[in-house]
């Protein structure tokens, strides 16, 4: 199979540049970038020479590669590669850190290759949902996004991650239950929900989960099957439009969702 590569820019996060490549006869020289790398391989392995250490990237680990940093890359044994990467750009990374830090105190990257198979797979996971942001949900990627980048950053030491304790205040929790259940079938951003407390994104999404006991998404997905289950119980509609209805716009990811939350197809609710 020939090589190779292919590069998406994010709608919903500007500034971050998604990296998909396959590699077996190309190789990186010596080189350096302006944004900040963050890599994973999915198959293969990556050999790298870094600050003159052979590092060796493999499914499982994360290569973390600031700006600035000398480095280059190939593939190791006889082989293909897969790799993905995080591109992000200088402002978006000292906007994430910001967010994360609650202090706009500069980031303080450095290079690192972590050895963490489980964030290492949602990081792959959030990459090819990003990169079918048409039909995936703007609060599920926000939400991941934040909470991937804030155990990546925390356990790099690019940031300090601010202490978030207590919960949502009572009227904004309504004011919050109300904006969902009237606006169900649009796309719903954690922009528009954090906007409603008067809250920076990261702080609402850790006081969300501290008062409500699930992610947003999580919770607004299951009011959204909760309505559809009612909806579908008391009319004669169809399912494609229940699903639209109650803001599944994939018919095939509304069946998979309502048959995980209560055992049975939609069809034989």
């Amino acid at each position: 199979m020939p090589d190779s590569v292919a590069y998406h820019r994010s709608n919903l996060t500007p500034g971050l540049v998604l990296g998909e490549a396959r590699f077996s006869d190309f190789r990186f020289e010596r080189h350096y970038h302006l944004d900040y790398h963050v890599g994973m391989v999915t198959e293969g392995v990556q050999r790298q020479r870094h600050r003159g250490n052979t590092e060796f990237l493999a499914p499982g680990r994360i290569s973390l590669m600031p700006p600035g940093e000398i480095h280059d890359g190939d593939r190791y044994g006889d082989g293909a590669y897969v790799l993905k990467t995080f591109r992000l750009s200088p402002e978006l990374l000292g906007a994430v850190a910001e967010e994360i830090s609650g202090s706009n105190a500069e980031p303080t990257p450095a290079g690192a290759l972590l050895e963490n198979a489980g964030l290492a797979a949602r990081l792959i996971n959030l990459h090819s949902t990003m990169q079918a942001s048409a039909i995936a949900s703007p609060l599920a990627l926000q939400s991941e996004w934040l909470t991937l980048f804030d155990r990546l950053f925390t356990q790099s030491r690019v940031v300090a991650p601010q202490s978030v304790k207590g919960r949502l205040r009572a009227e904004d929790w309504h004011r919050v239950k109300d904006y969902c259940h009237a606006h169900l079938a649009h796309k719903i951003t954690l922009d528009e929900l954090a906007a409603l407390c008067g809250l920076e994104r990261f702080h609402f999404l850790k006081l969300f989960r501290q008062t409500v006991g699930m992610t947003p998404h999580a919770w607004l997905v299951r009011l959204r099957l909760e309505q559809a289950a009612s909806i579908l119980h008391s009319t004669s509609r169809s399912i494609a439009d229940v699903a639209q209805d109650v803001g599944f716009y994939d018919q095939s990811h509304f069946n998979r969702a309502f048959r995980r939350a209560f055992g049975v197809a939609p069809s034989r609710y």
